[in-house]
């Protein structure tokens, strides 16, 4: 006979520990094992390369809105200053011909309209929540303002949209390509591999993630706390920048009215990745899990045939769950740190 491994309460911690650090990647696997069997064309290389490029520029969002929750912080301006930046880097594109330089003036918006939220939040000390929504509303605004509410129109083969519809063509021995890497899955690998070095190899990020936990002990420990807010909306205005061309070189026009919601689908794919709205809690590759969800949710449902309106609802029922979940386990860790203090308060009493 086989012996039995007893399942102490040390297994126990250990499994409940294992089960809550990697639960998000068994939902992601869980995810793809039933889409495969709920449509034949989910697992396609076809199928998975357009859903990575679908989810390049929500992904590169949430990153941002990461590293702003885990330091307590938020943007509601994401999608909105993503518009802006797209639709004048869209236009410099049309005057000058320079993908570079569209670029360059992409992230510089992206940077400059979240400098202007730090200085909101950080320096005057207004609620992440209404300085961000004022932003969302008088960047889209400047958007449809600048364009007359009507497209940038470029034409039908521009340069601008390699960035969003070509790719990368990996060489083979010999001549030859070995396979072509999507621009938008490069810079969605890129920004994934800065945000997670920054959030797990830096000063910067060790002091958001203090920020988040307890602001007023990170200011008793000597952490500048305004610099580091400072310093994450502008990461965040980088990543909002990139992701304005991104968006408006896939569709190769520039779009006042674009990336409406996306700011949503970021936090989204944050809070069901980990991040808590609490602050101090979230993981990069969590917050990537989180998007994969998302998207391949999204796709499952196209896939499927469900109709627009239904997606809506089923989106903000997971916006709501995520909330809920982590309510509940905040609620949990609470309690289970003041029963052990009680217990060590009765011990005492008793010795």
């Amino acid at each position: 006979m086989q012996a039995k491994i007893p399942f102490t309460d040390g297994n126990k911690t250990i499994f409940a520990t294992v089960l809550k650090k990697y639960s998000i990647f068994l939902v992601l696997a869980a995810l793809i094992i039933v889409g495969h069997f709920l449509h034949h064309n989910f697992l396609t290389a076809a199928n998975m390369t357009n859903v990575a490029r679908q989810l390049a520029v929500p992904a590169i969002l949430a990153f941002g809105a990461t590293i702003l929750i885990i330091g307590g912080m938020l943007d509601l301006s994401a999608g909105s200053v993503l518009a802006l930046a797209g639709v004048l880097a869209a236009q410099v594109y049309v005057d000058t011909g320079s993908l570079v330089l569209s670029m360059l003036v992409g992230i510089a918006v992206g940077v400059a309209c979240n400098a202007l939220n730090a200085v909101m939040v950080a320096t005057l000390r207004a609620p992440p929540f209404i300085a961000t929504l004022a932003m969302m509303a008088m960047a889209r605004g400047v958007a449809l303002q600048y364009t007359q509410g009507r497209n940038v129109v470029l034409e039908r083969d521009s340069r601008f949209s390699v960035f969003g519809q070509s790719g990368f063509d990996v060489p083979w021995f010999g001549g030859g390509t070995l396979m072509s890497i999507p621009y938008p899955i490069i810079f969605l690998v890129t920004v994934f591999i800065i945000t997670w070095y920054v959030m797990n190899h830096t000063r910067l990020g060790r002091s958001i993630y203090a920020i988040g936990g307890n602001e007023e002990a990170s200011k008793a420990s000597g952490i500048n706390v305004v610099r580091s807010k400072y310093l994450a909306y502008m990461i965040n205005g980088v990543f909002v920048g990139v992701a304005g061309v991104l968006f408006m070189s896939r569709i190769n026009i520039g779009q006042p009215n674009g990336a409406e919601g996306y700011e949503f689908q970021a936090l989204t794919a944050a809070v069901i990745g980990g991040t808590s709205f609490s602050g101090g809690v979230g993981t990069v590759p969590g917050t990537m899990a989180g998007a994969f969800i998302v998207r391949l949710l999204d796709n499952i449902m196209n896939l499927r045939g469900v109709g627009s309106h239904i997606q809506r609802m089923v989106r903000g029922l997971i916006i709501a769950l995520a909330v809920i979940y982590d309510i509940w386990m905040k609620n949990r860790k609470t309690k289970s740190v003041m029963g052990n203090i009680e217990t060590k308060g009765n011990e005492g009493l008793k010795n």
